[in-house]
């Protein structure tokens, strides 16, 4: 019996030894041919050199051009017969009856024939070129060197999982002329920068230049040079500031960009172009949403990546940034809907009266106020306590002016505390001799203060009111109320302030 059992042990351990083998048979057998399944797919996929070449994917000046389905097909045999003139003029009215009812016959003509070149076509620009489409504006250039990738479809107005990996330019002509196939679309595969920007900026066949340029561009750089050349050459333009992490549509507004703030790209924008000269008149679509606890950030590079080697190698290209800026899907359509919009009213000349940032506006006129008071006691000291001195007494200095400082070379913050409340601006050093200038005599006499952007300081109230008392109008010095370091921080904000003072107006 012991035998007999000891024998059926074996003979069941080698029953399951065998069933394991022939099962781990199946199995890699069965890897084995779904792997040659595949690989032969894939073969079968590439053309020979000598096959029929309709399967091939075909190259365009834009990039690789997938092979159409029927209803891209369609679609392309419609546009362009649309776009040769054998489309109903009366269909296309139809189809843009409300924009016609509202901007008038006129207004919508004026859109018809406008020529609108948008640079960046990623979540801003596109969806800007889909509104300006809809919108019946019939000649639209696209400026983007990028292709459509997954981490794109959170936020591209009209990408589809069939259009990653495709240029994106060449992706929204492909679904714009689904719905409006009377659009000329002029495509170009490039990153701008200022060494083309007469091409890319350039006119239109046949002579006309563009009514309108949207920049939608995200790198500083490229955007700078874009708003530089657009301002030197007269072109209308509307720029989009940062749409990262931002959340709330109701703080995005049009403003002037020597005005905008709250936006780390407006904010480097400005300070670069102010160092070239362009301090205002360029509109911008920006958010005064402020950065608060719990909300996405830029974050910054961990060591490890530091530690890899230079991180500018890390970029896609050259001067762009390495690290993902969070971006709420919704926003870019926020920002490319107000930029299109400003478009279109401007080309139609429908009446645009944008509400300022009120708040900002008032705290710089305040602080411009503070600035006069303080120079004219000032200027009664040193003159002897004579009051007349004072009268009609001005100050060379804007509320723009006050605007860069404080926002620009202070970054909003007292350089004596950090504090970023109750801000004013005052004279850093006690002056020597009078700062009392005098133009022409009596009646005709002008007075002002020879106060210069670099000679002013930000702090706040308290601590502003405390410096005049006992620096200005005392006798201690500098170094007496300031450690070193606030004295150094200061003199580098003066010279940021000059730097700017030999550019602006």
């Amino acid at each position: 019996m012991s035998s007999l059992t000891s024998n059926n042990k074996v003979q069941l351990a080698a029953t399951a030894v065998v069933s394991a083998a022939v099962a781990a048979g199946a199995i890699l057998s069965y890897q084995r041919l779904q792997k040659d399944s595949r690989l032969n797919r894939l073969k079968q996929s590439i053309p020979n050199p000598g096959d029929d070449e309709s399967g091939v994917q075909k190259l365009t000046r834009v990039g690789p051009l997938p092979k159409p389905d029927k209803e891209d097909e369609h679609n392309f045999l419609l546009a362009q017969r649309a776009q040769a003139g054998d489309f109903d003029d009366e269909l296309i009215l139809e189809q843009l009856a409300r924009n016609r009812v509202f901007l008038s016959d006129q207004g919508l003509s004026k859109l018809r024939n406008a020529f609108v070149i948008i640079v960046g076509c990623g979540g801003v620009g596109s969806h800007a070129c889909a509104a300006l489409s809809r919108s019946g504006v019939s000649k639209i250039r696209l400026i983007d060197f990028d292709q459509v990738t997954l981490s794109s479809l959170n936020r591209h107005a009209v990408a589809t999982l069939a259009d990653v990996g495709l240029p994106k330019v060449q992706c929204l002509q492909r679904r714009l002329c689904a719905i409006t196939p009377w659009i000329k679309f002029d495509l170009r595969l490039q990153k701008f920068d200022g060494s083309v920007a007469g091409d890319l900026l350039g006119d239109w066949e046949g002579g006309q230049r563009p009514d309108f340029v949207i920049d939608a561009i995200d790198n500083i750089e490229s955007k700078v040079e874009l708003l530089k050349y657009c301002h030197d050459n007269g072109l209308p333009v509307i720029s989009a500031m940062g749409a990262g992490t931002k959340s709330d549509p109701t703080r995005v507004m049009v403003g002037d960009i020597g005005a905008s703030f709250e936006d780390g790209l407006s904010r480097a924008t400005r300070r670069k172009l102010k160092l070239l000269g362009v301090t205002s008149g360029i509109p911008v679509v920006y958010s005064t949403e402020k950065m608060g606890e719990g909300k996405a950030a830029l974050l910054p590079l961990s060591e490890e990546e530091f530690k890899k080697g230079d991180v500018g190698d890390l970029g896609a290209l050259p001067d762009f940034r390495v690290r993902i800026l969070p971006v709420l899907g919704t926003m870019p359509a926020v920002f490319g809907y107000v930029a299109a919009n400003h478009v279109i009213l401007k080309i139609t000349g429908y009446p645009m009266d944008y509400q300022p940032a009120k708040a900002r506006d008032k705290m710089y006129e305040a602080i411009l106020a503070y600035v006069q008071a303080s120079e004219e006691k000032v200027v009664r000291m040193i003159e002897g306590g004579r009051t007349d001195v004072c009268v009609g007494l001005k100050v060379p200095i804007t509320p723009g002016d006050i605007a860069f400082l404080v926002e620009e070379a202070f970054r909003g913050r007292s350089a004596v505390t950090g504090v970023p409340t109750k801000l004013m601006l005052i004279r850093w050093r006690k002056p020597a001799t009078t700062t009392l200038v005098r133009i022409g005599e009596g009646k005709a006499e002008q007075k002002s203060s020879n106060l210069r952007l670099r000679d002013l300081v930000c702090m706040t109230k308290e601590e502003a009111v405390r410096h005049q008392k006992e620096v200005l109008l005392g006798d201690k010095s500098l170094e007496d109320l300031y450690s070193q370091e606030v004295i150094e921080l200061v003199e580098r904000k003066q010279k940021e302030a000059e730097a700017y003072e030999r550019h602006r107006p």
